[in-house]
C-alpha cells in the first residue's frame, strides 16, 4: 500500500511541478517543399526564382520571447573558404522573429540578412557539387531588438546565453549533374 502512495505522490509532484517529469516537445523546423535531408527543388536556387522555401515552426517552447534562424552552407569551394567567415556562407540570418511565428511563406520573408551583404534569403547556389544548406532555427528567452547585428558572429553572440531551444532540418542542392541536383 505504502509503495502506490509513493507513485501516486510522485504523479503529482509531476503534474503540479514544472521542473519535474512532463517535458514539453522540442522546438521543431519543416518544410512542406523538402524533407529533412532532402532534395530542395529548383525554385529555391539560382537555378529558378530564388525566393526562399516555406519553412514551418512548430513545439515553440512557452518561455519563448523571440525566434531567430540561421541558413548556412558548410560545403563551399576551399578556394572561397578564406573570404567568408568561418568557411561557411550564410544564406540567412533572421532574428526577432515573433515567438507565436508558425514560420515563412515561400517567397514570403524579405527580412534578414545574408554572407552577399544583401537583405533577405540569398538563394542556393553551389558552383562545384552537391551542397547541404542547414536550416537552425533557435527559440531565445530574449529578443534582440537594439542590438547591433551585421553578420553572424553578431547573432551567435547577442543570442549566447539566450537559447532555450535549438531544432534544425538540411536540404540537399547542387549543380547540373550532380547527385544533389534539385530539378
Amino acid at each position: 500500500m505504502t509503495k502506490w502512495r509513493v507513485v501516486v505522490l510522485a504523479a503529482c509532484a509531476a503534474a503540479v511541478s514544472p521542473s519535474v517529469g512532463l517535458v514539453a516537445a522540442d522546438l521543431k523546423i519543416s518544410s512542406p517543399a523538402f524533407a529533412d535531408n532532402g532534395q530542395m527543388p529548383a525554385k529555391y536556387s539560382c537555378d529558378g526564382a530564388g525566393v526562399n522555401p516555406p519553412l514551418t515552426f512548430s513545439n515553440i517552447p512557452p518561455k519563448t520571447q523571440s525566434l531567430a534562424l540561421i541558413v548556412e552552407d558548410p560545403d563551399i569551394p576551399e578556394q572561397f573558404k578564406a573570404q567568408v567567415p568561418g568557411g561557411v556562407f550564410d544564406h540567412w540570418l533572421i532574428w526577432d522573429v515573433a515567438a507565436d511565428s508558425k514560420g515563412f511563406a515561400e517567397g514570403g520573408e524579405k527580412r534578414g540578412i545574408n554572407a552577399a551583404g544583401q537583405p533577405g534569403f540569398f538563394p542556393a547556389c553551389p558552383p562545384d557539387k552537391a551542397h547541404r544548406y542547414f536550416f537552425k532555427l533557435f527559440a531565445l528567452d530574449k529578443k534582440l531588438a537594439g542590438t547591433e547585428i551585421k553578420n553572424k558572429t553578431d547573432l551567435q553572440r547577442a543570442m549566447a546565453g539566450h537559447i532555450i531551444q535549438q531544432a534544425e532540418m538540411i536540404g540537399l542542392y547542387g549543380p547540373a549533374g550532380s547527385a544533389g541536383r534539385g530539378r
